[in-house]
């Protein structure tokens, strides 16, 4: 079973991921997967998503192969799509991250192996998206009717743009606060709204008193044609200790980092900081994404 896009899953499925990573985070084995080989090639730099996965194998008493671009037969010019047949045979599940969007269902039409997507440029990073479900659910309980608010640069980050559907689908509340001109693509906002029947709020300035959880990512300060704006944006959509002061107590901060100065790093210490966490929640939620791939 390829794992490619949120937008490819029925709710169910999602639900039994998480069920499954809640009884692996409780000491469940996995014997289905155990002695089975995972390929992770990355064609772009990784921490989190690589080596938790590298991790997840060897939890569920898999092996895994690693994949290095810059000393693989690339070099020589071999396509992509050779790379990936030819991996195909020395792995029964591969994890591919590319910075081309498509990539990863690219490689899924052509393999018979399941593929899971580690991330295709800006387009999906399905298995994020199933840690912020579970993060935010072990932090709160829930997430139905739960105020989320997506904070930061959402026009690019891959991740909120999954996380956005897949809260629609759990019927969450959405809140999107991005700078003019970062903002979430409209259309792709109203198709959420007639989709699920969602109310998202927009905004365009740092705003969070009625957040339950509020998830940053970067500004990214690259897209910007003038370095001194960017600057200007950057330092306004920092999180402050001080910016915490009208938050509800229970607030649960999230996010995929890396981070860069968009969280001021006194906030790290304070209880309402969960990203380290949700990192270490990769492990249990890659795990279970392993089980789900590799048992239909």
């Amino acid at each position: 079973m390829d794992v490619i896009s949120i937008r490819d899953m029925e709710k169910k499925d999602i639900e039994g991921i998480l069920d499954s990573a809640e009884a692996i985070h409780a000491g469940k084995k996995m014997p289905g997967i155990s002695g089975k080989v995972l390929a992770t090639l990355f064609f772009e730099p990784s921490t989190r998503t690589k080596l938790s996965f590298q991790s997840a194998a060897l939890r569920s008493g898999m092996e895994y192969i690693d994949f290095l671009p810059e000393t693989s037969s690339l070099k020589k010019g071999e396509s992509f799509e050779d790379t990936v047949k030819t991996v195909e045979g020395y792995a029964d599940a591969l994890v591919i991250r590319h910075p081309k969007e498509g990539s990863a269902r690219l490689a899924a039409d052509i393999l018979k192996k399941p593929v899971i997507n580690g991330g295709d440029g800006g387009n999906q990073h399905p298995t994020q998206t199933l840690i912020d479900l579970y993060s935010i659910k072990k932090s709160k309980g829930r997430i139905k009717g739960l105020n989320v608010t997506l904070f930061g640069d959402l026009k690019h980050a891959r991740t909120m743009r999954s996380l956005a559907y897949a809260l629609g689908m759990f019927e969450a509340k959405v809140t999107l606060v991005s700078p003019l001109g970062l903002e979430m693509d409209p259309a792709y906002v109203k198709e959420l709204e007639e989709r699920f029947k969602l109310q998202v709020h927009v905004k365009t300035e740092p705003e969070f008193s009625e957040a339950d959880v509020l998830y940053v990512c970067r500004i990214q300060q690259e897209r910007f044609a003038d370095p001194m704006e960017a600057k200007r944006v950057t330092e306004k959509f920092r999180i402050k200790k001080d910016d915490l002061k009208g938050a509800k107590d229970d607030l649960v901060i999230l996010h995929p980092l890396p981070k860069i100065n968009e969280i001021e790093n006194s906030i790290d210490s304070m209880k309402q900081a969960r990203y380290f966490e949700q990192a270490h929640n990769g492990v249990p939620v890659r795990q279970a994404v392993l089980e789900y791939a590799l048992s239909r």
